[in-house]
């Protein structure tokens, strides 16, 4: 019996896009950083595909959110990445695993476009992404259409893709977390004690040849012990990321902070003299103390020590020397309470 032509064609264009979707599995298995990864992934998918609108939509609280918005030089990534919180994406897509098509009331899909998007979409594709068995997102894909990617027509290609991905971030996200704990303290995501020591040489060598200010905090908890013997390891540990996120949200982009060891933290401040680092760690202890730390029906506070030295004082002579100067006065700041 002759095979039908509609169904020889039909045979022929699924060989045609399995062929493509392999050659973009190829393309990106090999890549182990976020960038290079997704740039791929968005420019392969629309010009095989010839798909006018391709990106990605990250949940907030996933593990690899902090990874991509650390992105900030590629255009495709700002154009092409949207972010929402969790229940907004499980309200729009009911956390189901298949592909999600549809071509009518598009606007609730709206919170799952790039802010800076302009798309005209007549239908659209959700493909979920996961790692390690949780949904982190959605590979996305929509055009002006409305029977592109119209309910009802076969999404097993589709899902192959989307597990495809999944599988390959999964190698990346790997390979990007030893990539970032060689360089980051693991607690509170700042720099670790080693990148900060070659980033003041750094910043001391550059002052002393341009004769630019720079200033060395140093701080620690006040009583942070206590804090860890009433409240717990994991309130103290809490206690530490507060500290980190405060410090980070009230310094400038040219500023670095640091954990240095245990409850110690560094703050390296480039063209600052040290009138200006103490408004600084004034603003950071005035909010800490305004933002109690609730435990169950009880709450405490953060309290710091700082020591501060400046690149112009007498006798620094080197990074290292600067950076104990610090340490000394904190030393001398918290003997003194």
């Amino acid at each position: 019996m002759a095979i039908p032509k509609s169904l020889l064609e039909r045979l022929k264009n699924n060989e045609i896009v399995a062929r493509r979707f392999h050659e973009i599995e190829i393309s990106i298995l090999t890549i182990l950083n976020f960038q290079d990864f997704i740039e791929e992934l968005l420019s392969e998918i629309g010009s095989k595909f010839s798909i006018p609108h391709t990106w990605l939509t990250i949940i907030e609280e996933s593990s690899i959110s902090k990874y991509l918005h650390n992105i900030q030089n590629s255009e495709l990534l700002s154009t092409s990445t949207a972010f929402l919180s969790k229940k907004e994406f499980t309200d729009i897509t009911s956390n189901r695993l298949k592909p999600l098509l549809s071509n009518e009331d598009l606007s609730r899909f709206n919170p799952m476009l790039p802010k800076v998007s302009n798309y005209k979409i007549g239908s659209i594709a959700i493909a979920p992404i996961t790692l390690d068995g949780k949904i982190v997102g959605s590979f996305n894909q929509a055009d002006t259409d409305i029977h592109r990617f119209e309910p009802g027509i076969d999404t097993s290609l589709l899902e192959q893709l989307a597990l495809k991905v999944s599988l390959c971030l999964s190698n990346v996200t790997a390979h990007e977390q030893l990539k970032f704990m060689a360089f980051h303290d693991p607690l509170t995501g700042l720099l670790n004690r080693g990148v900060m020591e070659r980033v003041l040489e750094r910043e001391f060598q550059r002052s002393k040849r341009y004769h630019i200010d720079l200033t060395v905090l140093f701080l620690d908890l006040d009583d942070f012990k206590s804090i860890n013997d009433t409240f717990g390891h994991d309130n103290g540990d809490i206690a530490l990321c507060e500290t980190a996120d405060c410090l980070n949200s009230l310094k400038r982009d040219s500023d670095i902070v640091a954990r240095f060891a245990g409850d110690e933290f560094v703050v390296i401040l480039p063209s600052t003299n040290k009138s200006q680092a103490e408004t600084y760690i004034k603003r950071v202890k005035k909010k800490l103390v305004n933002e109690p730390i609730k435990v169950n029906n009880d709450s405490f506070y953060v309290k710091l020590s700082h020591g501060l030295s400046s690149v112009f004082e007498k006798g620094m002579a080197s990074s290292a020397i600067l950076l104990k100067a610090a340490d000394k006065r904190l030393y001398e700041a918290k003997k003194s309470k």
